[in-house]
């Protein structure tokens, strides 16, 4: 498939109702901890911190990444094997330069899946090939010996919200080890599980086959452009390579901050009380689509969002984004999220995190006004 053209990038604005996927609450964000955070790393900052940094990453953020993932999410790593970039996106486009230089031309993406992140696979190069998702996640067995990469959201499917079955986790690495190929774990809000424990990595399944990939983003904030890829090792060097012909490094204090939250625990604490407001959120969502016949809520209690498909005999999902977007929500619709739209459903992806606590309340009165059917 080739890639789509780019569009220009707007200058962001602040809607009225914040119901957009994928974002935190920003205005929790931990100031307080952040600021005692900064007032270690400063007052025993060495001279040389404030020098050129490493296109690795700092150690100090690798050590406690490597802890953290594994104490957490399962990821079986070392630092060594940590890379840290100035954001998921940029981690893409360099692992993706990397994987088509080292002669990886096809890979197989989600379908529906995230349309921003499958422009950068192809404009790296790759032939990409539809990968349906249905109740179970990925239908992994459909790739061939033809594919060299896979990239998965396998935690919380973007935007479906089921997680990869165990059965297909084995199926997909059981391919890998067979082809050589490579899988790309984005695990892109892995710590917001509502109804258990959350889903461990599939890179603990198999480290020297797949990339983890993390990122501060949906956890603290978007702003702060930390991320981090936990590589198999022949994958580092061309990475890490690629990173330092980007922009030499991602900025230092911010990884010596994240990494002091990190080993202190403030991190735990931020992410554990997120988690109880995102699942209170959540469920006063379903409770309101409950109200109204036809919105189908899917995925398992996890995430910052929630796809809603719409019944075919109502409204259609542009006219209903229309109609949001002239009282200020800002949500996302399902069909650009398609490989091929025609003839697929119809939805809308609500999140229910970006909005303050204050604020929730009335998006969703807004929201469902909006959506509710009148003569």
């Amino acid at each position: 498939m080739r890639p789509r053209p780019r569009t220009p990038h707007a200058a962001p604005t602040i809607p009225r109702h914040d119901l957009r996927p994928g974002l935190p609450d920003v205005s929790a964000f931990p100031t307080r901890a952040w600021l005692a955070s900064t007032r270690r790393v400063l007052t025993h900052a060495r001279p040389e911190v404030f020098g050129a940094g490493d296109p690795q990453g700092r150690i100090e953020l690798r050590n406690a990444l490597a802890d953290y993932l594994g104490r957490t999410r399962g990821v079986i790593t070392t630092p060594d094997r940590i890379v840290i970039t100035s954001g998921y996106y940029q981690g893409l486009g360099l692992l993706c330069g990397a994987l088509t230089a080292g002669g990886t031309g096809t890979a197989a993406v989600e379908d529906p899946g995230h349309n921003v992140f499958r422009d950068v696979i192809q404009r790296a190069g790759f032939t990409t090939l539809a990968l349906p998702v249905d109740l179970h996640g990925a239908r992994v067995q459909a790739l061939t010996q033809e594919v060299g990469a896979v990239f998965l959201t396998p935690s919380h499917q973007y935007p479906t919200g089921v997680p990869l079955h165990p059965s297909r986790r084995q199926t997909l690495c059981a391919w890998a080890r067979s082809t050589g190929g490579v899988i790309v774990e984005d695990d892109y809000d892995g710590e917001y599980r509502y109804d258990r424990q959350p889903v461990g990595a599939l890179q603990g399944l198999a480290p020297d086959q797949v990339v983890y990939c993390g990122t501060a983003s949906k956890t603290l904030g978007p702003a702060l452009r930390l991320a981090w890829m936990v590589l198999p090792p022949h994958l580092v060097p061309p990475v890490v390579r690629a990173k330092q012909e980007a922009d030499l490094y991602t900025e230092t204090l911010g990884q010596l901050i994240l990494a002091d939250l990190i080993t202190t625990h403030a991190y735990d604490r931020h992410t554990r009380a997120a988690r109880l407001r995102y699942r209170r959120r959540r469920e006063l969502l379903l409770d309101r689509v409950a109200a109204i016949p036809g919105l189908t809520p899917h995925g398992v209690p996890a995430g910052l969002h929630t796809l809603i498909t719409l019944p075919p005999d109502g409204p259609a999902e542009q006219q209903l984004l229309t109609r949001c977007a002239r009282h200020g929500l800002a949500l996302r619709g399902l069909t650009e999220l398609h490989h091929d739209p025609a003839g697929r459903p119809q939805g809308l992806l609500i999140g229910f995190a970006a909005s303050s606590e204050h604020a929730y309340p009335a998006a969703l009165d807004t929201l469902f006004t909006t959506l509710t059917p009148t003569d």
